[in-house]
């Protein structure tokens, strides 16, 4: 036995797959960030890299499936993933390869963040990407954390009342995944946020926090879905890990950081 292989795994280890944000606010960064924050050892395969700040993106290039899945395969060889989660995936081979490695591996129960469609209702993916990532992936989701937008596109609904935010999550339950969070609106004219929670046993909950009016939110759902699924790998049980997620993402960013110039990073030093 090698020094060092008795205690190699003991510590919690949680996997991002996703896209680097070179400017550190969101993706693969905001990800890595919570897990640092929340005291889980961070793990990544890079689906994709960024050039953008905080004005916006500029460039962006996609790494092949063949190399998504050797990144895949070399952390299988060597570590001990207790959850994972999916941020944006940009085109149909991505996603397949992702689904692919995902079933191949043990890599802990999944947290899909559907990056579908922007806060403020932007669509991100083509139609047919759209399609593979709810066919392939979003079976696969222990919990499944759409925006919206993104809850009103999945569920072919249109979201004017709670129950109707409470209909759509069963709908996207019917989709496969086992425990889903409809994030809520953030348009500026409302006093609070609030999320709805449907677990895989039937059990239902709203979650509310104060609206916080600033232009300081990117990565807040790559931070969410991150955060959902570190507790997850520290052995917090779903809902628990849930609640743990809306508070710390809501203390990020009410406490805010002057970083960037325009749209900035939110917080993840803050403690809860």
């Amino acid at each position: 036995m090698k020094k060092g292989d008795r205690v190699a795994n003991e510590y919690p280890q949680v996997m991002t797959i996703a896209g680097s944000d070179c400017d550190g606010s969101a993706g693969m960064q905001a990800d890595m960030n919570t897990f640092l924050a929340r005291k889980a050892y961070g793990i990544s395969v890079m689906t994709a890299a960024v050039a953008g700040n905080s004005y916006g993106i500029h460039a962006s290039e996609s790494f092949s499936p063949a190399f998504i899945g050797q990144q895949f395969a070399a952390i299988a060889d060597d570590f001990q993933v207790r959850a994972s989660k999916t941020g944006m995936m940009a085109d149909t081979p991505t996603i397949e390869a992702v689904a692919q490695n995902y079933q191949k591996y043990d890599f802990g129960p999944l947290v899909v963040d559907p990056v579908i469609i922007t806060k403020h209702g932007a669509m991100l993916l083509e139609e047919s990407a759209y399609q593979t990532l709810c066919d392939q992936l979003i079976p696969l989701a222990t919990v499944l954390t759409p925006n919206f937008y993104e809850a009103q596109k999945l569920a072919g609904l249109t979201l004017t009342t709670e129950a109707d935010i409470e209909e759509a999550a069963a709908k996207l339950q019917a989709l496969g995944a086992k425990n889903v969070i409809v994030k809520g609106k953030h348009t500026g004219d409302q006093a609070t946020v609030r999320d709805f929670v449907l677990l895989e046993d039937g059990k239902n909950f709203w979650l509310e926090e104060d609206y916080v009016p600033t232009d300081r939110v990117n990565g807040t759902g790559d931070t969410l879905s991150a955060c959902i699924a570190a507790e997850i790998a520290k052995g917090e049980s779903v809902e628990q890990a849930i609640r743990t997620a809306k508070q710390f993402t809501h203390r990020a960013i009410a406490n805010e950081i002057a970083v960037g110039h325009k749209f900035g990073p939110i917080n993840h030093w803050v403690e809860l």
